[in-house]
């Protein structure tokens, strides 16, 4: 084993070194909600000049068609621009990794940052969370390494993701959840607990953080809960697996799109027309369709009594197409947003069909559906989908709900470019 594998490697925690580890996650834990409020804010005022001011300014609606579709044209051809041209080249598609993937040189953040930035203001149906956390860890690895050196490159990783995830949904117990999977897997040994110290303190510090600065998922307050009916429940099911099989519908084109639009040499050709496309979708479905979906899934539930069938299932699949068009054309965002819009819209219209169906709860399972189908990961769905509720006595039925969902995801395909064959792209290589 050489010195630098031996450096990394991550020592087994006692006393001492988790409290050696406490400020620096503290510092991550803040650093990365004050990431996550810069670069909403920056993204927030391009987005009110664009859909806002630009159409006031102008004399038109923002809703128009033509601006639609302008908007998404202009916004994929700016971000083909950056991940044809910028240092790093935009970072890591997030078609090909995970929500937690190696960390990036400093040199490509400048770029991802860019790219998230146009994308979250341009209306792109993808989140923040792929690219936000690639940048955290980034800069969470060069500052263990210079002052934290006891804090191995595993560990500082885990701590800005966690982090992360922490400051964008205002609870440390979402990243907790998350990495139970990643520690078990890892069987480094030591308890539990012991490996997830100091990401819970970096993601405990991140929540406080975010919410402080007002970029937090805001959740729903509950309206009571008083239990559910076996018919309820077995309703909540369909809900879920309907969330779950649209969802699944998405990841199996997701990378069949992102080959065919990979036949056009330039990411400023690929990006451009997927922002073509999804200026079209979001005239189809309307402006509810657009961005990440955080505040659009409120709007959504709020108008859903006003809303037909058909409605909900129109907008349910445009959000599906948007989704699935805009991780296979280049854009650097995440799918977990997108995901709570896609469940609550499916789960609407389930309701709607079935008004014995509490709202919340059809909400709830169908947001669990499609979070675990796009997701992969149980804990964060349960998560999710109890925090969109509002009613932590919900819990239990969505465990009894979660378990024929997971079937049917289990055996389904993954969003993600898995071929090796088309691992490698010329224009998006980054150092490790």
């Amino acid at each position: 084993m050489s010195d630098e594998q031996a450096t990394d490697a991550p020592p087994v925690p006692t006393h001492r070194l988790l409290m050696a580890i406490t400020l620096p996650a503290l510092v991550i834990g803040v650093m990365t909600g004050v990431l996550l409020w810069g670069i909403d804010e920056v993204a927030l005022v391009l987005e009110h000049l664009w859909w806002e001011h630009l159409p006031e300014w102008l004399g038109f609606a923002p809703d128009a068609a033509w601006w639609i579709v302008g908007v998404l044209t202009i916004t994929g051809t700016a971000v083909g621009l950056v991940l044809r041209y910028a240092p790093g080249r935009g970072g890591h598609d997030p078609a090909k990794v995970e929500l937690v993937a190696p960390p990036l040189p400093l040199s490509a953040l400048p770029g991802v940052a860019l790219a998230l930035i146009l994308g979250l203001a341009g209306g792109i149906s993808l989140g923040p969370e792929s690219p936000i956390i690639a940048i955290a860890i980034a800069v969470s690895v060069w500052f263990t390494r210079r002052f934290a050196k006891k804090i191995s490159v595993e560990m500082a990783l885990m701590m800005a993701a966690s982090g992360m995830l922490g400051a964008m949904f205002g609870s440390p117990v979402a990243a907790a959840l998350l990495l139970t999977e990643m520690v078990a897997a890892a069987k480094r040994g030591g308890l539990l607990w012991d490996r997830l110290f100091g990401p819970v303190a970096a993601a405990a510090a991140a929540a406080i953080t975010a919410d402080a600065l007002g970029v937090a998922l805001e959740m729903p307050e509950g309206v009571g809960y008083d239990g559910a009916t076996v018919m309820q429940v077995v309703w909540g099911i369909v809900a879920a697996l309907v969330a779950a099989l649209v969802s699944i519908a998405g990841a199996w084109a997701m990378p069949r799109v992102w080959r065919l639009l990979r036949r056009l040499s330039s990411p400023v050709l690929y990006a451009t027309v997927g922002g073509l496309a999804l200026g079209v979708l979001g005239v189809i479905g309307g402006p509810i369709t657009l961005f990440k979906g955080a505040e659009q899934t409120g709007e959504l539930i709020s108008r859903a009594p006003d809303m037909s069938t058909w409605e909900l299932v129109l907008v349910t699949l445009v959000k599906v197409a948007a989704l699935t068009i805009a991780a296979a054309a280049g854009f650097r965002g995440g799918r977990i947003f997108p995901a709570v819009f896609i469940g609550a819209a499916a789960g609407l219209a389930v309701q709607s069909v079935v008004p014995d169906l509490p709202i919340l709860m059809a909400v709830a399972c169908g947001v669990l559906g499609a979070v675990l189908a796009v997701g992969r990961d149980g804990w964060l769905a349960l998560f999710i989908a109890v925090a969109v509720s509002g009613e932590i006595d919900m819990l239990a039925v969505l465990c009894i709900v979660v378990l024929p969902t997971w079937l049917l995801v289990t055996s389904s395909p993954e969003m993600l470019v898995q071929d090796e064959d088309d691992q490698i792209d010329p224009h998006n290589v980054t150092a490790a």
